[in-house]
């Protein structure tokens, strides 16, 4: 969760007015404040791009008419955030994003405009190859390299031990940002722009182990609204074979099959579930132990559908992906939910829906 006070959560709970802000960084140097009248940031773990959003402004003065309109417009980025007023003339807020400004459309004579935009991921996804491009060195430096082949002043932050790659060569027309996936990988980690613009490489925090950032309570005072509960064995594999090979280095093939192996889980390897596995390979995986990190991130996301929350709440915009949420329900029950995606309202309402990746009970 992006750091806060105590005093900002305990306010989200409480009757209050919500504070946002929308930027405009155009390309001449100009930031302008936007007067906006809704829309909203979506953060999901499961796309490529992490962060995108939409924003409505009135004013139709933003769509760009003349080439030195479009100069200043194409290319330009918004920043986000969103926070709570203290009642004392006090405020505090959270960044939601810094975007990238893809379209902007609207009446041109009356308004709305509509804004939209994707995080700094895109910017190193559009940039594809045009030559044949060589990854080689460690996670860290091949994963920076390759951000700053696009965003040079990129800030690129890693809260990961560092591990060797296989050299690893993209073709013509090959996506960058995939191939950032693929190498945080061989880490068992997973790479993505935070709600600052860093680039951040990590590895996703354990439900078993991680502490509850947050409490979601069906109580007076709580900030619960609603939830559901599903299970689906749909595209649940409960093992992962990753295996490596570089021809260009020499290496001989390395595997390693990791299985979920917890007796109480209902994908059990050895259990009535049977055995479901599913397969990565990269030629960035030379060691077993990088297949070891790879196979056991993959299987954190392969197995983790089996038992998924959707939980709607008052807003927290200092949420992360990965962050871990105590939740008690109505009737008194208790579940540890790992937040997979959620949408944050940048007007004074709007819903707060949280999707989740994995969940358990709550002793």
């Amino acid at each position: 969760m992006y750091p806060v006070s105590e005093r900002f959560l305990a306010r989200l709970a409480e009757s209050h007015t919500p504070v946002t802000r929308v930027q405009l960084f155009l390309t001449d140097g100009r930031v302008v404040d936007l007067d906006h009248t809704g829309g909203s940031v979506t953060v999901d773990r499961g796309q490529a791009i992490r962060r995108t959003c939409t924003v409505t402004v009135p004013d139709p003065a933003l769509i760009p008419r003349t080439p030195t309109d479009q100069l200043a417009v194409y290319g330009a980025r918004l920043r986000i955030a969103r926070g709570v007023e203290y009642g004392d003339g006090s405020s505090e807020l959270v960044p939601l994003g810094l975007f990238r400004l893809d379209s902007v459309d609207g009446d041109v004579s009356e308004g709305p405009v509509n804004l939209q935009g994707k995080g700094l991921e895109a910017a190193v996804a559009d940039d594809k190859f045009t030559s044949p491009y060589r990854a080689v060195g460690s996670v860290v430096s091949a994963i920076t390299d390759l951000v700053r082949r696009s965003l040079p002043t990129a800030d690129v932050i890693s809260e990961i031990t560092d591990q060797p790659i296989g050299s690893r060569t993209y073709d013509v027309e090959a996506d960058p940002w995939a191939g950032c996936q693929e190498i945080a990988a061989a880490a068992g980690a997973e790479c993505y722009a935070n709600a600052d613009g860093v680039f951040v490489i990590r590895v996703m925090p354990d439900l078993a182990t991680a502490e509850p950032v947050w409490a979601v309570e069906a109580s007076e005072g709580g900030v619960y609204i609603s939830g559901n509960r599903a299970m689906s064995s749909d595209g649940v594999h409960n093992g992962v074979l990753a295996r490596g090979e570089n021809t260009s280095e020499n290496a001989p093939p390395v595997s390693y099959l990791a299985v979920d192996d917890d007796p109480g889980s209902p994908t059990y390897w050895d259990g009535p579930y049977g055995h479901r596995p599913a397969f990565y390979s990269s030629s960035t995986l030379t060691t077993v132990g990088a297949c070891q990190m790879a196979a056991e991130l993959k299987l954190k996301e392969a197995k983790a559908p089996n038992a998924s929350g959707d939980i709607s709440s008052l807003p927290n915009p200092a949420l992360e992906p990965g962050d871990v949420i105590r939740v008690t329900h109505p009737d008194g029950s208790r579940e540890l939910h790992q937040i997979a995606s959620f949408s944050v309202p940048i007007d004074l309402g709007g819903d707060f829906p949280i999707s989740t990746i994995s969940a358990k009970e709550d002793s």
